[in-house]
């Protein structure tokens, strides 16, 4: 084995690095630059650190809600398995309506010869 294909093997290994463009507000792009300055730490490391930390703060709260939804869909699913409470609240909801619904929609008068003519040309 060459050195040559042991460099590019090891190379392979490491996960590349990508340039990308982002725009900043300028008072965040200013409060990095004084960070930056005040800390002697490249731009580009700040920022990447204060994404680490933003990822992983948003992780944990979008994992905690989700972890709240699951146990309510458990605690709805433990009490009523065959959805038989949830079926009967559609089917009163639904009976209450009863002619008045907006949702089945109207059907429409008898259309004259000239309303037909124009409903047909729009039809293509």
């Amino acid at each position: 084995m060459t050195k040559r294909s042991i460099v590019k093997r090891r190379r392979s290994r490491i996960p590349q690095r990508k340039a990308t463009a982002v725009r900043l507000d300028p008072s965040v792009r200013q409060g990095m630059l004084r960070l930056q300055t005040a800390l002697k730490k490249p731009l580009n490391r700040l920022v990447n650190e204060a994404l680490r930390g933003f990822i992983k703060r948003l992780t944990s709260d979008v994992e905690s809600d989700l972890r709240q939804i699951l146990t309510r869909v458990r605690v709805a699913r433990r009490s009523d398995p065959k959805f038989d409470n949830a079926i009967a609240r559609v089917v009163d909801a639904e009976a209450s309506l009863g002619f008045d619904d907006p949702v089945e929609g109207r059907t429409l008068p008898k259309a004259g010869p000239m309303q037909s003519i124009v409903r047909d040309l729009l039809r293509g």
